[in-house]
C-alpha cells in the first residue's frame, strides 16, 4: 500500500525582536516563554536553520538531542518537523530524545553532520517554572561562532514564515531507521534513533586505559566512588560507562534518572547545589566523589572528607598530568587555553611544560579555532567546564576519566595530588562572586562608571590598604581578544585590575542570562609559600573583595548585602 506524502507547510508568523544568542548559537529563557508565546520556538528553529545556506541544507545531516528537561519531548517534535520541511535529510536523535552536549558533539565529528541542535539550558533550572534552551553545534561538533549567532538574530528579526510538516510524527523510543514521504520531496526524510552513550563511549575507550581504571574500581586496592548525575542528562551515561563498563558498583551512582525538573534542584554541580554529594563525601567512605550539570558538560570533583578540588586547580592538575592519558601519548601536547576569568594556575603548568597559553573570553566557541588550527589541546573555564581536542565541547565525563586515570597512576588521594600540585607550582586562591537577577540597567551602569574608573590614567599605581595588606596596581583594561587564526577582535569581555603581586580582580556581566542580569566578580591571590597554603580561600581573598566592593559600590546600587552564589 503507497503512503500519502506527509505535507508540508508554511506559516504566517510574526518576528520577535528578542531571539539574540547569548553566544554560541544558543537561545536560553524562562520555559513559558517558549511554551506559552505563540510561534517563539518555531520562530528560532526557522531563524536557526535558515542560517545553513540553501546548498548546504538541502539533503544534510543533523544530530537533534536534549537533556530531558521539561518540554523536551514537545520541542523534539517541533525541530524534526520544521527539518523535514526546510530540507535536512537526515536527522540523528538520541534514544528518547537523551544526548548530552559531549555525545552530540562526538556523533556530529563521527558521522561528519552539518551541525546539531540541542535542547538544554545547562545548569539552569528545569520544570514548568524553570528555562529551556536551544543551542546550535556546527560541523565541527562546536558551539556556533560568534558570526552565525548574530546572523540568526538577523533572520529572527525579519522573519515572516516557517515551514513545517506537522502530521510527521517520530517514535523516540524505537532504535533504527524511520523514513517518511513528504510532499513535493524526490528523496524519503529520515530519522535514526540511536542509543545515546554508545557512539561516545567508543570514542572514550580510545582515549582512556580503561583497563587501568577498572582496576582502581575494582582491584585490591579499590577506591569507593560516589558519582551525582543530578536526574540530568548524564544517568545513563554514568550507569553504563563508570558502572557497566568500569566496574563501579551500582550504588555508586546516585541521582541517574532523568527527570524534567531535576528533583526540583538547580542541576548545577557546586557546592551550593550538589549538597547530596557533599554530605555522603564529607562521610569519609568514598575516596573520590563527582557531580555534572544537565547536559553533561560540566562537572564537579571533590576528595575523601569532601575536599573540594576548584575548577581552576582541576585544570591544571589534568594539565599537569596528561602523560596519564594514552591519548596525549600518541597525539602530543601543543598548548593550553583557558578563559580570561580563570586562574592563572595552568599558566605555570604551561611555563613548565614549555607549552603556549591562549587566554580567550569567556565561552567554549572561542576554543574551537584553537583547536582546530592545532594550537590547543587542552581547554578550560573556571565554571566546571573542561575538555581537549578529542571534541569541540567541553566534556565533564572525560575529565572525570582523566582524573581516575591520575588516581589509577600515582596511588594517591585527591588531597594529597591537590596539594603535591600546589607544592611544586604554588597555590592560586581563587573564589567567584555572583550577583544574579540584577536590573539589567544598573547592572549595565556600574559595569560602565566601573570601566571609566579603573581605565583612568589616575587609578594606575594607585594603592588600597585594607587590614594589614597593601595592594599596588599594576594595570588595568576592558580585555580584548584578537583570535590568533583568523584575527577576530572581541572586544569589551570583562573588567580586570591586575596588581603587583600578581593579584588579580576581574569584574565581568555573564552572556548566559536572559531578562536579568548576572554580575560576577573574580579575585585571585597567589601564593608560593608551602606553609600558606591550608588557609580558608575567602580568608585569603577577603582584602581583594574588600576593594571589588568598594570600587563597585554594587551592594549600594542594587541594595544587595552579598553575593548570590559563591563558588
Amino acid at each position: 500500500m503507497e503512503r500519502t506524502p506527509i505535507p508540508v507547510l508554511t506559516v504566517q508568523t510574526t518576528p520577535y525582536e528578542d531571539q539574540r544568542p547569548t553566544g554560541g548559537g544558543g537561545l536560553r529563557r524562562p520555559t513559558a516563554l517558549f511554551e506559552g508565546q505563540r510561534n517563539y520556538l518555531p520562530n528560532f528553529v526557522q531563524s536557526l536553520l535558515s542560517s545553513v545556506d540553501l546548498r548546504d541544507r538541502q539533503g544534510c545531516t543533523m544530530v537533534v538531542g536534549s537533556d530531558g528537561r521539561y518540554f523536551s519531548k514537545t520541542a523534539i517534535e517541533i525541530v524534526v518537523q520544521m527539518a523535514a520541511a526546510n530540507g535536512i535529510g537526515r536527522l540523528v536523535i538520541g534514544q528518547n530524545g537523551i544526548l548530552s552536549t559531549p555525545a552530540v558533539s562526538c556523533i556530529i565529528r563521527k558521522i561528519k553532520a552539518a551541525g546539531g541542535i540541542i535542547l538544554t539550558a545547562s545548569h539552569s533550572p528545569g520544570g514548568p517554572g524553570g528555562e529551556f534552551g536551544v543551542k546550535f553545534e556546527v560541523s565541527n561538533g562546536g558551539p556556533a561562532p560568534d558570526i552565525v549567532s548574530e546572523k540568526i538574530y538577523q533572520i529572527s528579526k525579519t522573519l515572516e514564515e516557517y515551514a513545517i510538516c506537522p502530521d510527521l510524527r517520530v517514535d523516540l523510543s524505537r532504535l533504527g531507521r524511520q523514513e517518511f514521504d513528504l510532499e513535493n520531496k524526490f528523496k524519503p526524510f529520515r530519522v535514526e534513533i540511536v542509543d545515546s552513550v554508545e557512539i561516545y563511549l567508543n570514542l572514550l575507550r580510545s582515549i582512556f586505559d580503561f583497563s587501568a581504571i577498572r582496576n582502581l574500581l575494582t582491584g585490591p586496592n579499590q577506591i569507593k566512588i560516589r558519582i551525582d548525575a543530578m536526574n540530568g542528562v548524564m544517568g545513563p551515561y554514568v550507569r553504563r560507562i563508570l558502572c557497566d563498563e568500569l566496574g563501579a558498583p551500582a550504588n555508586s551512582a546516585i541521582n541517574c534518572i532523568p527527570l524534567e525538573d531535576f528533583g526540583g534542584q538547580p542541576p548545577d554541580p557546586n557546592l551550593t547545589y550538589a549538597t547530596a554529594l557533599l554530605e555522603a563525601m564529607k562521610g569519609g567512605e568514598y575516596g573520590f566523589g563527582a557531580a555534572f550539570d544537565a547536559d553533561g558538560d560540566r562537572y564537579m570533583i571533590l576528595g575523601q572528607n569532601g575536599f573540594f578540588v576548584n575548577a581552576s586547580d582541576s585544570l591544571a592538575i589534568i594539565a599537569a598530568h596528561l602523560s596519564c592519558i594514552p591519548y596525549f601519548c600518541q597525539m602530543g601536547v601543543r598548548g593550553f587555553g583557558r578563559s580570561m576569568p580563570t586562574s592563572t594556575a595552568l599558566d605555570k603548568v604551561a611555563k613548565v611544560m614549555k607549552v603556549p597559553v591562549y587566554e580567550t573570553p569567556a565561552g567554549w566557541r572561542y576554543f574551537s579555532n584553537l583547536m582546530d588550527s592545532g594550537r590547543c589541546s587542552l581547554c578550560g573555564e573556571e565554571s566546571f567546564g573542561t575538555g581537549s581536542d578529542h571534541l569541540r565541547e567541553k566534556d565533564g565525563l572525560w575529565a572525570v576519566l582523566v582524573w581516575l586515570s591520575i588516581l589509577a597512576a600515582r596511588k594517591q588521594s585527591v588531597e594529597e595530588i591537590v596539594r603535591d600540585h600546589w607544592a611544586k607550582f604554588g597555590r592560586h586562591y581563587y573564589c567567584r562572586f555572583d550577583y544574579e537577577a540584577l536590573e539589567p540597567r544598573t547592572a549595565y551602569f556600574i559595569m560602565r562608571d566601573l570601566e571609566a574608573l579603573i581605565t583612568d590614567k589616575s587609578f594606575s599605581h594607585q594603592q588600597f590598604a585594607v587590614g594589614n595588606s597593601i595592594y599596588s596596581v599594576e594595570r588595568t583594561d576592558s580585555f580584548e581578544y584578537i583570535d590568533p587564526v583568523d584575527g577576530t577582535v572581541t572586544k569589551r569581555q570583562g573588567l580586570r585590575i591586575i596588581f603587583s603581586d600578581a593579584s588579580r580582580l576581574i569584574f565581568r556581566m555573564s552572556a548566559s542570562s536572559h531578562v536579568r542580569a548576572t554580575l560576577r566578580i573574580y579575585a585571585e591571590s597567589y601564593e608560593k609559600d608551602p606553609s600558606q597554603h591550608n588557609k580558608e580561600p575567602q580568608a585569603v581573598l577577603s582584602p581583594l573583595i574588600a576593594i571589588a566592593l568598594k570600587i563597585s559600590q554594587i551592594h549600594e546600587r542594587t541594595g544587595r548585602k552579598g553575593p548570590t552564589v559563591i563558588t
